[in-house]
């Protein structure tokens, strides 16, 4: 068995079985770590439950692979097939009529442990899989033969050599002569399954089912590049077999299937059983109502499923010709379907859609890759390091992103520099791309926990047991009355549909699917409804900063230079610059290109070109070179040119072309990027290098880096501005474009001279202040989460009013260990990090203390203060230079905490966050947005309060419909047991007229009340097993119950009351008297809990403002007031009511319904303002359930807490110790 992360699409194999709890004697598990974490899984059951056990009894098959890329994890176990076992299901089945296949359908893991044994995993014919939510899934292994190769020959299956580690358990001897036995004998066999689209095969020697994308992991650039000459025919066709098929596949199935699938569902199988009773109960016309109905909703379930798989395959469908190398010198054109991993592809220079991940080995690709990442600006990818040190570093795609293509990007222009092609190496294919990542996110998404829903089937579950209970007395009372056998058969188990509604699921829905309506009026797409429910309970949001809450865009506020060591006054305008290192820096270091004559790229690099007044001339491959580019005595990438003379500043020295020879692009885990470039007539080229300051001054020689450096930085950004250093140095060694492409980044980018900054200024959105200052006041929690510096982050915070005028910033500044150190971690408060004094009149705070941490403290406080990090997470408001993994794992620690969270960000560098958070919203209409429940076309923030208030008010929506669809199930229970205690029912046309005329109406409608105007402090109720909804079910069953009693006692009282004969059964005894005073009494009931299940105030809009619903009320109330007083003609005959003459009982009915209304809306007021707060005074305050709520009140009690400028060390024995000197605290007291 093995945990890993399980992602990808679904091709087949893959069928559910959720809640299995089977725990068989073979399973080998894999845990995930989180790259930069504490090596704790961030989802998922933990791996020590029983990993002590399993190495305690080792069993062949045993393993971990511990992947450190996935994040989540899974466990495999394998079956065996044994034919008497088969056989034995074969008869049972036959035996129980079918219904252990029944079983077997929605249970399969039942089915594979029925008909198998639990054996080796290497001996498996079938595998059940455990995913870290829970859920259990059943796949089976196929088998096929490799002719001459080997997996365990297969180059790159070296895996002991790289961050994947295999640990094998020491296998029982006979076991192990088993296991070997079986491999001798399938020497060349390739053993499989396939999970969620993705490959697992059986790894000989490590025991183990690897993911395929293992076997090339741990690749070197170097031996990347070395791929450039293609694979030979017979080493393509076995990996053809290994990796199948470079397809991402998403299954449609046919009309017949999805058919047979929906009718053996729960629902439709109770719909089937439930007609043919009533069809036996002589209900024909009911029966023959809801049959149609059904059917009409069936057949509209069948178009919208396979035209929403029909829209996902025609997304993830991709097929396309490519020139493939082969190793004997030749280049074919073959299908992107037969692509495998190391295959080596020629790129058109004119572009192409990418139909894999593949790295680039020469040339340079402009690509844009909106679908992915949402950001629209093309990107440049540059080859993959080839010499050096850094041709050794292992090969992943996160860290060369840059020179990495990913699968269903476009490449809009290529370029290639030396020789005649652009070539990559496939890295990956089918569901193991990028692509096919989010098409899985799509396929399978994370399942959403709502205790809404498990409380919503826990309570049908008592009605079921609550219909048991009255089918014991209906039984009771029909053998009492002498009714026979078949009779009472046919009326018991008619109570079970009475009570159980079949709506109820499809009820539950309607607010969502309202609330989904109104946000795509509003610009907002979902395409997970069931997640607008989690909006009502979101009690903190994530905000990303760049293009979220402030501008995308940056204008150049100017540039500080550097004159005898020292920073002059800020120049406005960099084209006044002299000609020099640092003007040459602002024109070169960028990663900008040409498309079709327009300079295309990131638009801070725009804006930097822009400023200088530079322009960018490039040679078009069909064009050959351009005539200035020649003056430089070598092949250049492309040529800067200056500003005509006459733009130029007077009095300057003349400014002459540079030609860029090389680029090393951006990297947000190196936080720089830089460029070689060579002037005119000079014989060595230049270096010149932008980035984050702290970066580039540490690249620097020392005596080059201003004294003052820090404190001009800290000014720049805590006045909000984007600060970028510049940096330069002469590379001697680099005389021409080949010299250039040997040199290695580590090399080139160090002992540098510093030139000075870059400030650039980021407006803040106009909507972002308003919209963060209305969260705070309704209670959620606003967090920023930026790549940007410390200051600036939280300068912008200070503006949008995430940190208020009178509250104080703290920062959390840790260390890792060092060589006699151990990891620190010091709480400084951010008026002494600028270099102000500590104010002395502490009363100026207001006591809300806001902690701001950049990504290197959260690595460190993962690691080493761990259980510390929990009320930093409480606390923090402002989390700078993070990288997208970081985003990611910061969400899954908040939601550790039980916050239920949100993520807003534009999808460049947060779609792992968008992804992970309960409810993301992404501000970008691109592809990739798909993967984020929630897009807003709009590109601010509004979007958020929007969302909230409309997810409070579908989630009282929700629960309304569902206590009106519980509370008419049990009117309409009570009402039948009533009649069934005198042997007689409703009629077929009263249940139509109940069910459809009156209940399916107005649950449908009572939803379309929309949101409330203002987004308050309290949240909705989550749980459906609580005191306000279970009290409110209590009090008004209660009420019905009385009301429906008396009405009938008060019929049989009166003078002209004719009793029934009770010898004659239903429908043969209609009319009578009982059933039309029951009729009449219930069809107000049903109306009257529609009006006080559908509340407002204060998730909701009034009543009033749902005019079609006020409408329906209206014709149904005076339609049952007709019904009452005078029912004459057709309908009178068609429901069989009873002739009443006396108009005086008949206005008593209607009086007692009236008070009926006034009740009802008495107990539900008394509920929601008096009742609960008497019980909450009553009753003793218990803790919290949620882990940040009993941390925010610990916290409330330590006001001393954080120590302010106190160094606390992680000590060996886990404790932190305050500075030499102090008393050493406990780890667990210095936490609390």
């Amino acid at each position: 068995m093995m945990m890993m992360m399980i992602r990808g699409g679904g091709v087949g194999a893959r069928t559910t079985n959720p809640g299995s709890s089977h725990a068989p004697p073979f399973r080998c598990r894999c845990s995930a770590r989180p790259r930069g974490g504490s090596g704790r899984p961030t989802r998922g059951p933990a791996m020590s439950s029983d990993s002590s056990r399993l190495l305690g009894s080792p069993r062949p098959g045993y393993g971990t692979l511990q992947h450190d890329t996935d994040t989540s994890c899974m466990e495999v176990t394998g079956y065996r097939s044994q034919p008497w076992r088969t056989a034995l299901c074969h008869v049972c089945c036959v035996l129980s009529a079918g219904l252990l296949l029944l079983l077997f359908h929605w249970r399969p893991s039942l089915r594979v442990r029925a008909r198998c044994k639990p054996c080796a995993l290497g001996q498996a014919d079938w595998v059940i899989i455990r995913d870290r939510f829970g859920q259990c899934f059943t796949a089976r292994v196929q088998t096929e033969m490799l002719g001459e190769s080997s997996l365990e020959h297969h180059p790159g299956a070296r895996l002991e050599d790289r961050k994947s580690s295999i640990a094998v358990g020491v296998a029982d001897e006979e076991e192990s002569r088993d296991t070997i036995r079986l491999h001798q004998e399938e020497h060349n066999v390739l053993r499989y399954y396939l999970f969620e689209g993705l490959r697992y095969v059986w790894m000989e020697r490590r025991q183990a089912y690897c993911r395929v994308s293992a076997l090339d992991e741990g690749w070197t650039c170097a031996e990347l590049h070395l791929c450039r000459a293609g694979l030979g025919q017979q080493d393509h066709s076995s990996r053809r077999k290994i990796y199948g098929p470079n397809l991402i596949e998403v299954p449609v199935k046919s009309y017949a299937k999805l058919l047979v699938e929906e009718v053996l569902n729960p629902f439709y199988i109770f719909q089937v059983l439930s007609i043919l009773l009533w069809v036996c109960d002589a209900y024909y016309y009911y029966a023959a109502c809801i049959f149609l109905i059904s059917t009409i909703s069936l057949g509209l379930s069948l178009y919208e499923t396979r035209k929403q798989s029909t829209t996902l395959r025609n997304m993830a469908r991709m097929s396309i010709s490519i020139r493939v190398r082969r190793a004997d010198g030749e280049e074919a054109m073959v299908s992107s379907a037969e692509l495998v991993p190391g295959d080596c592809i020629s790129l058109p220079l004119d572009g192409v859609l990418v139909p894999c991940d593949a790295a680039l080995l020469t040339g340079e690709c402009m690509v844009n890759e909106s679908m992915l990442t949402g950001e629209s600006v093309p990107v440049l990818k540059t080859p993959l390091p080839d010499g050096g040190g850094a041709a050794g570093t292992i090969y992943s795609p996160k860290e060369h992103q840059r020179h990495t293509l990913f699968c269903g990007t476009h490449i809009i222009q290529a370029r290639s520099y030396v020789g005649q092609e652009v070539l990559a190496v496939v890295t990956r294919t089918g569901f193991c791309t990028a692509k096919g990542d989010l098409i899985s996110s799509i396929l399978y998404p994370k399942p959403v926990t709502f205790k809404f829903y498990k409380d919503a089937v826990k309570f049908v579950l008592f009605l079921a047991v609550l219909a048991f209970i009255g089918t014991l007395y209906s039984i009771l009372i029909m053998m009492k009355n002498q009714v026979p056998v078949g009779q009472i058969i046919i009326r018991a188990l008619d109570l079970i549909t009475v009570i159980v509604p079949p709506a109820l699921p499809a009820a539950m829905t309607v607010g969502s699917i309202y609330a989904q309506n109104r946000l795509k009026k509003r610009g907002i797409f979902c395409i997970s409804p069931p997640r607008i429910n989690l909006c009502g309970k979101i009690r903190l949001v994530c905000f990303d900063k760049t293009g979220t809450l402030t501008e995308e865009g940056l204008d150049v506020w100017g540039v500080i230079s550097l004159e005898d060591g020292r920073f002059m006054p800020i120049i406005h305008e960099p084209r006044r610059l002299p000609a020099g290192p640092l003007l040459h820096a602002l024109a070169a270091c960028h990663s900008i290109t040409l498309l079709q004559g327009q300079p295309v790229g990131d638009p801070v690099d725009l804006k930097m070109m822009e400023s200088t007044g530079w322009r960018l001339e490039m040679a078009e491959e069909d064009e050959g070179e351009l005539p200035g580019l020649q003056c430089f005595g070598t092949k250049v990438l492309a040529m800067m040119n200056p500003p005509p003379e006459e733009e130029q500043p007077p009095g300057r020295k003349h400014h002459s072309p540079m030609g860029i020879l090389r680029r090393f692009p951006f990297s947000s885990s190196l936080q720089r990027m830089s460029v070689l470039a060579k002037l005119p007539g000079d014989d060595a080229a230049w270096l010149y290098i932008k980035g984050a300051p702290e970066v580039v001054a540490s690249l620097c020689s020392t005596e080059t880096v201003p004294a003052d450096f820090s404190q001009v930085l800290r000014h720049y950004t805590a006045d909000g501005f984007r600060v970028l250093a510049l940096a330069c140095r002469p590379m001697s060694t680099v005389r021409s474009f080949e010299d250039a492409l040997q040199l290695t980044r580590d090399v080139a980018e160090s002992s540098l001279t510093f030139l000075g900054f870059l400030v650039m200024k980021n407006v803040l959105k106009m909507e972002s202040a308003p919209v963060i200052t209305l969260l705070r006041n309704a209670g959620v929690r606003p967090v920023m989460v930026t790549g940007d510096n410390m200051l600036t982050a939280v300068n912008v915070a200070r503006s949008c009013c995430m940190v208020g005028p009178n509250e104080r910033v703290v920062f959390v500044t840790a260390s890792p260990p060092g060589r006699d150190q151990p990891a620190s971690l010091k709480f400084i408060p951010a008026e002494l990090s600028q270099g102000e004094k500590q104010p002395e009149d502490a009363q100026q705070w207001d006591g809300r203390l806001h902690l701001a941490l950049n990504g290197k403290s959260f690595a460190v406080l993962q690691e080493h203060f761990a259980d510390l990090l929990p009320k930093i997470l409480v606390r923090a408001t402002v989390f700078a230079r993070m990288s997208p993994e970081q985003k990611t794992q910061l969400v899954c620690s908040l939601q550790e905490l039980d916050y239920c969270v949100g993520m807003c960000g534009d999808g460049a560098n947060d779609c792992g966050a968008l992804k992970a958070a309960d409810v993301g919203i992404s501000l970008s209409e691109a592809e990739a947005s798909v993967a984020s429940p929630f897009t807003s076309c709009h590109a601010n923030i509004e979007c958020v309060p929007t969302v909230i208030r409309e997810g409070r008010c579908s989630l009282v929506t929700s629960f309304g419909v569902f206590k009106y669809m519980a509370l008419y199930s049990l009117v309409q229970f009570v009402s039948v047991l009533l009649l069934y205690t005198i042997n007689t029912n409703l009629s077929d046309f009263q249940f139509l007229f109940f069910d459809l005329i009156i209940t399916t109406t107005v649950a449908v409608l009572m939803g379309r009340t929309g949101p409330a105007r203002e987004l308050g402090v309290r949240r909705p109720q989550g749980a459906l097993i609580s005191i306000p909804v279970l009290g409110s079910l209590l009090l008004q069953t209660t009420l019905l119950i009385t009301v429906q009693v008396l009405s009938y006692f008060i019929t049989i009282s009166q003078s002209w009351y004719v009793p029934l004969n009770s010898t004659v059964t239903a429908p043969q005894n209609l009319p009578n008297y009982e059933n039309t005073v029951l009729f009449c009494i219930t069809g107000f009931q049903y109306l009257i809990l529609a009006v006080a299940m559908s509340k407002g105030y204060p998730f909701r809009e009034p009543l009033y403002t749902n005019v079609l619903f006020l409408v329906v009320l209206m014709l149904l109330f005076g339609l049952l007031i007709w019904l009452t007083l005078y029912p004459l003609g057709f309908p009178k005959t068609l429901l069989k009511l009873q002739d009443i003459d006396d108009l005086n009982f008949k206005l008593l009915l209607l009086g007692i319904a009236t008070l009926n209304f006034f009740a009802a809306f008495v107990l539900e007021t008394a509920l929601d303002y008096g009742l609960l707060g008497c019980l909450r005074k009553l009753r003793r305050k218990k803790a919290s359930s949620k882990l940040f709520k009993r941390l925010e009140k610990d916290l409330s009690q330590q006001p001393s807490w954080p120590p302010l400028n106190e160094p606390l060390f992680a000590t060996p024995r886990m404790s932190i110790a305050l500075v030499p000197g102090s008393v050493s605290i406990p780890w667990d007291a210095a936490c609390r």
